[in-house]
C-alpha cells in the first residue's frame, strides 16, 4: 500500500506572469489551493494579498517573471509555499526594500513589507542585473517552532516544459525520523506518456519506503514496464550518519556542495522501465553546510551559484528556484530538488571547487 508520507509534485503549480491580467490568474491558483489546504476565508485571502502584492512586483519590474505554487506540510500542519521568480534590474539594497514606504516604482512602497508580515516565513535573494527570488509560506494554522524542524530542509521546483500542461518530470519525498529519500523521475519525452511513466515511479517510490536503494529501482523497473520509461534517482540523506547514499539510472543529475567542494554523484546509463545496465548504491559523506541537489535534464548541469553572493544561507526552495529560473531549458520540463541538513544551515559557502 502507498505510504501516505510521501510529499510529490503533482500538486505543484507555476503560473507565468508578464502582464496585470495574469496577477488575478495566480490570485486564483492559489486561492483554490488554500482551500484544498483548508484554509479558513480569511487564511485564504492573506494567500491572495501575497500573490497579489509578488505579482504585481513581477509586472512592474520584471522582464519575466513565474509564480510557483506547492502544498507543503510539516508534521501534520498544511500549508502553501509562494515561489516568486523573476529575471528583472534586482534589488541593490533588499532591506530598504522591506521597509514600509519604500518605493522605486511610483507606489506607496509596502509590498515586499506587507508579504514578509502575512507569511509564517518570507525569505529573499536578489542580485543587480539578474533579477530576484521571493519565498513566502503560510501554513493553515502555524506549527510551533519545534514541531516546524526536520532534519532535512527540502525545496522544489518541477514545471513542464514551455508550451505543455502535462509535466513528463516527477519527485517525491519521504521525511522519515533521522533521514530523508528523495526521488526524481523524468518520463521519457514530453506530454502524456512521459507523464504516465513519471507517476508510476512515484507510486512505486510510495510503495517500497523500506526496502534498499537497490530494490527501489528494481521495482519501478517492474512497475514502469508498461510505459515509455524513464531516468530514475534515488537519495537517502542520513541526518545522523551525515551521509547520502544514492542509486541514479539515466540522466538524473546529483550533486553535493559543500563550502568548499562540488562533487557528483554517480548514474549509470539505461532506463528504468525498459533496459537497465547496472544499478549500483553509492555513499558520500555530507560536510558542514552541504546542499545534496538533483535535477532533471531540462536544468543545464553546468550550474555554478558562485555568481550569487548569499543564495546558499537562504532556503532551499529560494536555491532550487534560482537554479531553475537561470539554467533551465526552455523546450524540456524541469525538475529541481535541493536538500540540506538542518543543523548546517548557518555557514556561507565561499567559492566552489570541483572535485
Amino acid at each position: 500500500m502507498p505510504d501516505d508520507r510521501v510529499r510529490m509534485s503533482r500538486d505543484q503549480s507555476a503560473v507565468p506572469v508578464a502582464e496585470a491580467s495574469q496577477v488575478g490568474e495566480a490570485r486564483r491558483a492559489a486561492a483554490e489551493m488554500a482551500g484544498r489546504l483548508g484554509m479558513d476565508e480569511a487564511r485564504t485571502g492573506e494567500v491572495a494579498i501575497a500573490v497579489t502584492e509578488i505579482t504585481g512586483n513581477l509586472v512592474k519590474h520584471a522582464t519575466r517573471g513565474e509564480i510557483i505554487l506547492c502544498p507543503v506540510e510539516v508534521s501534520g500542519h498544511r500549508g502553501i509555499e509562494i515561489l516568486g521568480l523573476d529575471h528583472g534590474p534586482g534589488i541593490t539594497n533588499v532591506a530598504e526594500c522591506l521597509r514600509d514606504g519604500y518605493s522605486n516604482g511610483g507606489t506607496l512602497g509596502t509590498g515586499l513589507g506587507a508579504i514578509s508580515r502575512l507569511a509564517d516565513e518570507f525569505d529573499i535573494h536578489s542580485v543587480p542585473g539578474l533579477g530576484t527570488a521571493v519565498l513566502a509560506r503560510l501554513w493553515v494554522r502555524a506549527p510551533a517552532e519545534s514541531s516546524r524542524t526536520r532534519p532535512v530542509e527540502i525545496g522544489t521546483v518541477c514545471v513542464p516544459a514551455t508550451g505543455q500542461t502535462a509535466c513528463g518530470d516527477a519527485w517525491a519525498i519521504a521525511q522519515l525520523p533521522e533521514r530523508c529519500l528523495i526521488m526524481v523521475a523524468d518520463g521519457l519525452g514530453h506530454g502524456p506518456a512521459a507523464t504516465e511513466a513519471s507517476r508510476a515511479a512515484v507510486e512505486s517510490f510510495r510503495s517500497n519506503l523500506d526496502r534498499s536503494l537497490g530494490a527501489m529501482i528494481e521495482a519501478a523497473d517492474l512497475a514502469l514496464r508498461h510505459t515509455r520509461g524513464a531516468a530514475l534517482a534515488v537519495a537517502d540523506i542520513s541526518a545522523a550518519a551525515r551521509s547520502v547514499r544514492y542509486v541514479g539510472v539515466g540522466n538524473i543529475a546529483g550533486t553535493i556542495l559543500s563550502p568548499t567542494t562540488r562533487r557528483g554523484m554517480v548514474s549509470h546509463n539505461g532506463t528504468v522501465g525498459w533496459e537497465i545496465r547496472k544499478i549500483q548504491e553509492f555513499q558520500y559523506s555530507l560536510p558542514e553546510a552541504a546542499l545534496v541537489v538533483l535535477h532533471s535534464d531540462g536544468v543545464s548541469s553546468h550550474w555554478d551559484l558562485d555568481g550569487y553572493p548569499g543564495l546558499t544561507r537562504r532556503d532551499p526552495s529560494l536555491v532550487a528556484g534560482v537554479l531553475y529560473r537561470d539554467c533551465r531549458k526552455e523546450r524540456d520540463d524541469a525538475t529541481v530538488v535541493v536538500a540540506r541538513l538542518a543543523s548546517g544551515n548557518q555557514a556561507e559557502m565561499p567559492h566552489s571547487t570541483t572535485t
